[in-house]
């Protein structure tokens, strides 16, 4: 894909609108994505962000709760939603005769939703009970517990999903606030991808959009991390069915100069993946340094790394889950281990072309269908420029092994590390 031929356009009530004409299918996407996350939630107000995501399926008066999932399928289209750390997106991908739905639902949503107070009291039920599934897994209290301990001041530390305490303590009143707040065509940024006519597209837009009203002053973000003064560590203690380790490394925000060069660092340890919130796990590169030095030599039965495009500094993460008869330490150990060859030694330039190729097809892979287009122009807008969309392949392509080489003795550092063990503990 390139930004090249993707036209902006800003309504007069600031929202933003991103569209591009792809006539290679009859099939058109709608994304809407709104500059609030995790990161805009203070202490008390955990998880407040994926609640109202959650609320704006409940039901407007003009499209009662329960409408979009007969009223999107019937017209052969998918949709979905989600939130992040940066922002929450919604979309709907349909036939592009009929992508008006799309337009429809999200202009009404943005100002219309009703957070009827039953709704509000069964979703909380409904998000308890995900956020207590998700307590099942090791992996969840460790990745909580690092975050936790690796940011002091910013809300990075806070999970996505939020804490029991303030899913319990939080009201209809306040969760209507923070959907008033934030989600505003101010605020806002629409992605159109797919068979259409700019033009047509256009005066669509502004039918559905243009009268909506500019929402408040958002609140001012003044959360900085200050530089860690040196390592720390946790260890979590609870049932579970193997050891864990986690580490994170404060790295630069996708602004920075050095995101290039960490993305090529994370594809050299672990394998490349897509460059976006989908492409944050551990999923591992059998050719890739860290499963040849810990699942071949059976230390580890899993082992990877990650890193994600973030508006503000966030973790470069390494993983794995403990064989039997090894040890957290020694996990940690061949981890770090790992990092230093690169610090010490470098990588080669073979090295570098195989996962330079890697990249290129997990970009290429992410431009294949009119949503992802229109989910990687929506998240790079929110993150920085569309733009970023056309120079990404250069950025990473132009990143020398001396660069890599750089990264990792600037930033995987000692004193920029947060290491997590979980030791299962007896009770079950």
């Amino acid at each position: 894909m390139t930004a090249t031929t993707v036209q902006a356009h800003t309504l007069p009530n600031g929202l933003f609108v991103l569209t591009k004409e792809v006539h290679s299918a009859p099939v058109a996407t709608c994304w809407i994505w709104y500059r609030v996350g995790a990161r805009n939630e203070a202490s008390g107000l955990t998880g407040i962000s994926h609640w109202v995501e959650h609320m704006l399926f409940k039901g407007t008066p003009d499209l009662p709760k329960g409408s979009l999932d007969k009223l999107v399928p019937r017209n052969g289209g998918a949709f979905n939603a989600f939130t992040g750390v940066d922002y929450t997106a919604y979309y709907e991908t349909l036939p592009a005769d009929r992508i008006e739905i799309g337009l429809q639902i999200e202009s009404d949503r943005m100002i219309n939703a009703l957070f009827d107070s039953e709704e509000v009291d069964s979703e909380r039920t409904v998000i308890i009970s995900e956020l207590e599934g998700y307590a099942n897994y090791p992996e969840t209290w460790l990745d909580e517990a690092v975050k936790a301990a690796a940011f002091n001041a910013h809300p990075y530390r806070h999970p996505i999903i939020g804490y029991k305490h303030d899913l319990l303590a939080m009201t209809r009143d306040e969760l209507y606030n923070h959907y008033q707040t934030y989600y505003m065509p101010n605020n806002a940024v629409l992605a159109l991808v797919g068979d259409f006519e700019t033009n047509a597209m256009m005066e669509k837009v502004n039918h559905y959009f243009a009268s909506l009203p500019v929402g408040p002053t958002l609140p001012q973000f003044r959360a900085v991390e200050p530089e860690p003064q040196g390592e720390r560590r946790v260890t979590v203690q609870r049932p579970g069915p193997a050891e864990y380790v986690q580490i994170g490394y404060l790295v630069p925000d996708c602004r920075s100069a050095d995101f290039a060069p960490l993305a090529v660092l994370d594809a050299v340890l672990s394998g490349a993946k897509a460059l976006s919130f989908f492409g944050s796990g551990a999923q591992t590169n059998r050719s890739a340094r860290i499963y040849k030095a810990l699942v071949e030599t059976e230390l580890a039965s899993s082992a990877g790394s990650s890193y994600m495009p973030t508006y503000d500094p966030f973790l470069f993460e390494l993983q794995a889950t403990v064989r039997d008869s090894h040890s957290t330490a020694e996990i940690e150990e061949a981890l770090i281990r790992e990092i230093e060859k690169i610090q010490q030694n470098g990588i080669s330039a073979e090295e570098l072309a195989k996962v330079s190729k890697q990249l290129r097809a997990q970009v290429a892979y992410s431009s294949e269908s009119v949503t992802n287009q229109a989910l990687q122009l929506g998240m790079w807008e929110v993150l920085d420029s569309y733009r970023r969309v056309d120079t990404l392949l250069n950025e990473l392509t132009a990143v020398q092994p001396e660069d890599v080489q750089r990264v990792a003795q600037t930033y995987l550092t000692k004193r920029r590390c947060t290491v997590g063990h979980f030791i299962p503990s007896e009770e079950q």
